[in-house]
């Protein structure tokens, strides 16, 4: 007998229509489940009512999986019955990620933003900018976000160091972040979000960061404590680029929005085009191996 999935958009019955013993069933992420839904085994998740969700998982007896579209999970980690396992979908966002973070970087050492506010004001003002070439970045998260910049910087000619969770081969480990800090230009979070790495960019970390350094958070807005941030961004000591803010959305009085030296973009580093394809290439993966019998490569551990 087939298994039932539930895929919140049209793409994913169309993504799905070549896997074998697959039935996709297309819900609305705002709406009541369809009455397949006590047969799903597998259900994606859109990046929509994550409470409405789960209070419907509630209601799907077979249901074994948990598929995301994104590479985060944290909304979903230690919220999902029982005996139901989480897959993400990472190896899909990397790549876009890693070009928006090289981008904001350039964007910054550059003083493209300058130079966009001289032409707005008419005005030809010449000036000596940074280069990417020769600066030491160091890269907080060493999956494949972290390794799809590692791989964009270095023919820059940016040195690269790796920062995981825990030492490995290739990447120093969390511990290390004090002694790191002080010798690098900038530091790019691109971690998973966890009640480890809450706040992970907090007053003492910054405080380490050489004067003139860039922050960037292309991870989850809560790895930085904002107030923090915002008292180093107003000494102008640091600089910072976010694709990703806490609060978040920001609201349009946070004092965040008018900070020197900060580069705000609305949480669009993954969003380009065929963002939704490569991400439902990587979720049917995910789910033939379900189907198969197998583990799906991208479980997320309990």
């Amino acid at each position: 007998m087939a298994v039932t999935v539930l895929v919140p958009e049209d793409e994913g019955r169309v993504a799905l229509a070549g896997l074998g013993d697959v039935r996709p069933v297309v819900y609305d992420p705002a709406g009541a489940m369809p009455a397949d839904a006590a047969e799903a085994e597998v259900l994606v998740v859109s990046y929509g009512d994550v409470k409405g969700t789960l209070a419907a998982m509630r209601e799907m007896p077979k249901l074994r999986l948990v598929q995301t579209l994104s590479a985060g999970t944290d909304q979903w980690q230690g919220r999902l019955p029982d005996g139901v396992s989480l897959s993400n979908c990472r190896g899909a966002h990397g790549g876009a990620t890693a070009e928006w973070a090289i981008a904001a970087l350039l964007a910054i050492y550059r003083d493209l933003p300058q130079f966009a506010a001289a032409q707005a004001a008419h005005e030809w003002h010449r000036a000596t900018t940074e280069t990417l070439d020769g600066k030491r970045m160091l890269i907080i998260g060493a999956g494949d976000l972290g390794r799809n910049l590692q791989a964009r910087l270095e023919p820059f000619g940016a040195a690269v160091t790796m920062v995981a969770r825990t030492a490995h081969d290739g990447a120093h480990g969390l511990a290390e972040l004090p002694e790191l800090l002080q010798t690098h230009d900038a530091a790019v979070l691109m971690t998973p979000y966890s009640d480890e790495t809450r706040h992970l960019a907090d007053a003492a970390f910054l405080a380490r960061m050489p004067d003139g350094a860039v922050l960037v958070n292309a991870a989850r807005g809560p790895i930085v404590d904002t107030v923090a941030l915002l008292a180093e961004l107003n000494r102008r000591r640091l600089r910072a680029a976010l694709d990703v803010t806490d609060p978040e959305p920001l609201p349009p009085d946070h004092p965040l929005w008018d900070a020197p030296g900060v580069l705000i973009t609305p949480h669009v580093g993954g969003d380009t085009e065929g963002f939704e394809a490569r991400a439902w290439k990587v979720a049917a993966e995910q789910i033939a191996a379900y189907v198969a019998g197998r583990e799906p490569p991208n479980l997320v551990p309990a």
